[in-house]
This record gives structure tokens, C-alpha cells and sequence, in this order.
């Protein structure tokens, strides 16, 4: 029966399954191609390019993450969903770099073909759920919606497929917000949107964990090959310093705390959708561009900074920054002054931008990074337990 591909929701943590796991590496490939795309094509077009590209990566990961936390992956019917998804985004990684050249229709036909076959499984899967079925009929006909504007699109050329692909992220964006309201169904209520709080924010966990050991990848790549002068060797510390200061900064108190948060909602669904669904594609963001500074400042630590590296380098930790605040304001409700200063640390340095070399500039900002988690460690230990997340 349907009923028996769902978790039981028996109080026990749910745990992260291999199986899910395994789906998550397909995203170590994207998210390097992702960078390396927008290092080669670091105008504000890749830019906006860019930007559409992760949130289709973004949402092929995180609506599969939301299924896994209703529907249990120890189930063969299940094992096989994620396989076939698995194909569907390695085809979606490798066609990547070209999605807006001579693969693009690829690149849509394989996301249409994963957001619209995933969501029909789970409706054939909760079918005889009276509460999640017209949840997923909803979800259904917005990701069939959305999957016939990304191949049309794929049919198209130049700014006109960039166009029509900014309206579909933007649909995928809007769909939860709006309930996934359908004339005639109505809308989703996030109340009925149960969800177990510890296996959400682990998911999430294990997701930027993966754009952590991209940023390391490049980090180790770059340098490799190239000669270790001082300057470069600074680069490189700088770097793996940096990554190693948002690991501090994310998994901190507040992320173990938020999961607490779900749990003990009484709406889990609202919550969950605040926190997990949108907050960390800022993170996401912030660390994809940071890879990309890390290796700009590897390749040239000497010389006169340009437009380019300069947004980059302080751009990446600031979206990183701007994330977590996002992330501690849609779990808590709280306003962290060691995050807000570190985004304002990061502003001032714009106007120290003509005195620097882009090796000082890296080195400023992962200084502010490594601020922001010694400031919040800091607190941690001398504040009670039930305010240190406000930090």
C-alpha cells in the first residue's frame, strides 16, 4: 500500500539514510561546475546566469530532501526514486556549463524530467493519505507548470531563454511561499506539512557541508599548480582559513537548536519552510563565490584589484554572513549582532579596496569570518544555554 513507503513517525530521530548520501554526490559535481562556470563568465550576465543555474540545483535538492523526510528511502520503490534522480542530475551537472549554449535543452529537458517525476511518485505514494495527497496533486501541477517553461525555454536562444528561465526559478521560488495554490484546489497548509526537525536540518547540514568540500577542492587544485611563493602560500592559507570559519559560523549552537525549533512547533511545516527551504541558498551562494574569490586570489595574490575580484572576495563571505542571519532570524526570531557586524566588517572593506592586494583583501575578509565565529564561541561559553543562540 502507499501508506507503507512513508517514515514512521514514531518520536524517534529519523535518521539521514546512506542512500541519501549517495544522491548528495551528484551535487559535488554541480556545485563545482557551478563555480567554475562563474569564474568563467564573472560578468553581471554569468552572474544573473549563475544565479538561475543554483537555483535549479538548489530546488532538485532540496524538494528531493523534503520527499525523503516523508517518504522512507529503505523502501525499494523509494531506493529506485533516487537513483533515477540521481541520473536525471548527473545529466543536469554535466550539461551544466553549456545550459545557456548548445545543451540547454538538455540541461531543461533532465531538471523538468526530476522535479515533475519526483513529484508524481510521492503522489502515487501518499495516494491513499487523505491529508498529503492534495498536497502533492497542488505540488504536482506546479512543477508541470514549471517544467514546460524550462524546456521551452531549452528551445530557445540568448537573452530570450534567459528570460523565460528567470521566470520558472522564480515560479519554483514563489510555489511554497504561495502554498502551491491551484484554482479549484486551493492552497497547502503548512500544518499539514509534518516534518521530522532533526532529519531536515541534517540534510541541510550535509548540503553545505558538500559546497564546504567544493570550496576545498578548488582551494587544493588551484594550488597545486601553481609555484608556492610566499604570496601564493598566503593565499592558500587564507582560503582553507576561510572555509574552515564558516564551517564554525554554521554549525554552531544555533544550528543544532533550530531543529529543536520544528520539533517542538506546532506549525513544523511553516518553520521548516522559513528555515530550511530558503535561508541557506544565500549560504549555498555565499560559499559558491567564495570558491570562486579563493581561486582568483590563489591565481593572482599580487597587483591592483579589479571590479570583479573585489565583489567576489567580499561578496562571498558577505552572502555567506547575510545567510546565517536570515537562517537565525527564520528559526528564532532573533537578530544576531556578531553576524550583522561581521556584514558591516565586510562593507567597510570596499573602501579599503584601492590600498590592498587581493592577497590582503582575502586575508581581511576571512579575518572577519574568523571574528564572527570566535565572537559567537565566545558567548557561548559564558552565556546560559537558552540565550546563546541570539549571538
Amino acid at each position: 500500500m502507499a501508506g507503507d513507503l512513508l517514515r514512521t513517525r514514531d518520536g524517534a530521530h529519523a535518521r539521514v539514510g546512506f542512500v541519501e548520501l549517495f544522491f548528495d554526490l551528484v551535487f559535488v559535481f554541480a556545485i563545482t561546475q557551478l563555480s567554475h562556470s562563474l569564474l568563467a563568465h564573472l560578468t553581471w550576465i554569468g552572474v544573473l546566469q549563475a544565479t538561475i543555474l543554483l537555483g535549479a540545483l538548489w530546488w532538485a535538492w532540496i524538494d528531493t530532501s523534503w520527499i525523503t523526510n516523508w517518504l522512507d528511502p529503505d523502501h525499494a520503490p523509494v531506493r529506485a526514486l533516487l537513483f533515477l534522480l540521481m541520473g536525471a542530475g548527473l545529466v543536469m551537472s554535466t550539461s551544466l556549463p553549456e545550459a545557456f549554449g548548445e545543451k540547454g535543452l538538455i540541461f531543461a529537458c533532465a531538471f523538468a524530467a526530476l522535479q515533475v517525476g519526483r513529484s508524481l511518485f510521492t503522489l502515487w505514494a501518499v495516494r491513499a493519505h487523505e491529508v498529503l495527497r492534495p498536497n502533492f496533486q497542488r505540488i504536482s501541477l506546479w512543477a508541470i507548470g514549471g517544467g514546460v517553461l524550462w524546456i521551452a525555454g531549452g528551445f530557445l536562444e540568448g537573452q530570450a531563454r534567459l528570460a523565460l528561465w528567470l521566470v520558472a526559478v522564480l515560479i519554483a521560488f514563489a510555489a511554497p511561499a504561495c502554498y502551491f495554490w491551484v484554482p479549484g484546489l486551493g492552497r497547502s497548509h503548512t500544518a499539514d506539512w509534518e516534518v521530522e526537525g532533526a532529519h531536515l536540518a541534517e540534510r541541510v547540514g550535509l548540503f553545505i557541508i558538500i559546497c564546504l568540500g567544493e570550496s576545498i577542492l578548488v582551494t587544493g587544485a588551484t594550488f597545486a599548480g601553481l609555484d608556492w611563493t610566499p604570496s601564493v602560500v598566503g593565499a592558500f592559507a587564507a582560503a582553507f582559513v576561510g572555509t574552515l570559519a564558516m564551517w564554525w559560523i554554521w554549525f554552531s549552537k544555533a544550528h543544532d537548536a533550530a531543529s529543536a525549533v520544528i520539533e517542538h512547533s506546532s506549525d513544523t511545516g511553516r518553520v521548516a519552510r522559513r528555515a530550511y527551504t530558503y535561508a541557506p541558498i544565500l549560504v549555498v551562494a555565499g560559499i559558491v563565490v567564495t570558491a570562486v574569490g579563493d581561486e582568483m586570489s590563489l591565481s593572482h595574490p599580487g597587483g591592483v584589484i579589479d571590479f570583479p575580484m573585489a565583489a567576489v572576495l567580499i561578496g562571498g563571505p558577505m552572502l555567506f554572513l547575510i545567510g546565517a542571519q536570515v537562517f537565525k532570524l527564520a528559526a528564532f526570531g532573533l537578530w544576531s549582532p556578531s553576524r550583522l557586524s561581521g556584514i558591516a566588517a565586510l562593507g567597510a572593506l570596499t573602501f579599503a579596496v584601492p590600498v590592498l592586494t587581493p592577497l590582503g583583501l582575502a586575508i581581511c575578509a576571512t579575518a572577519v569570518l574568523v571574528g564572527v565565529g570566535a565572537w559567537e564561541t565566545l558567548v557561548r561559553h559564558r552565556s546560559p544555554v537558552d540565550t546563546e543562540v541570539g549571538h
